[in-house]
This record gives C-alpha cells, sequence and structure tokens, in this order.
C-alpha cells in the first residue's frame, strides 16, 4: 500500500509581527520587505498548496472506484471511461488539486 501521507508546513519568510495598536495606513506606501530570493521561495510556497500530496482521499471516496494511484510514479490517476463527473473526489481533495471541467 501507499505511504503515510505528509503535510509539511513550510513558514514564511520574512514575515515580521507589527506591535499591537501601531498599525499601517491604507494609504501609507509599502516597503519591499523581502529579498527577490525570498520572494521566490514565497511563492513556490503559495503556489504549491494546489498540488497533490497523493493522501488518497478521493479513492476511498469515488464510488466508481475510477482513481488509483500509479504505483511506478507514485501519482493518482482517474480512469476518465468510469467517472460519471460527481465531483466527490473535488469536493473532499484537501488541497483542490481536482478540478471539474467539461469534455470537450
Amino acid at each position: 500500500m501507499a505511504g503515510p501521507c505528509e503535510k509539511k508546513i513550510v513558514p514564511r519568510s520574512g514575515s515580521k509581527e507589527r506591535p499591537r495598536g501601531k498599525s499601517k495606513s491604507l494609504s501609507a506606501p509599502t516597503e519591499a520587505r523581502l529579498t527577490e530570493e525570498q520572494a521566490v521561495r514565497e511563492a513556490r510556497r503559495c503556489l504549491s498548496a494546489q498540488t497533490c500530496d497523493a493522501c488518497e482521499l478521493c479513492s476511498l471516496l469515488c464510488p466508481d472506484l475510477c482513481i488509483t494511484r500509479d504505483e511506478e510514479k507514485g501519482f493518482m490517476k482517474i480512469d476518465l471511461d468510469y467517472c460519471k463527473g460527481c465531483a466527490i473526489c473535488a469536493v473532499v481533495c484537501p488541497k483542490g488539486a481536482i478540478k471539474m471541467v467539461l469534455e470537450e
């Protein structure tokens, strides 16, 4: 069977807390607080939020049993010949990695 699903939390880079009661005005100009390297790392962290972790929740709840794990590559695959489009997998995916789209 598949290995355990691990959720790794990546902390934000360069975040500084402001003291309470000293908030900036919305019209005040903002300063760049992140270096280019920190900005790239932050962008990768945000964009990785919608990648499949292969937790297999979709395959456990699929009524048609059309979602399986590719044993060689480790990712989840959907057999569209058997999928009836109930969207349960898209609703239960904790990462939002499954999107329902109309076939052409």
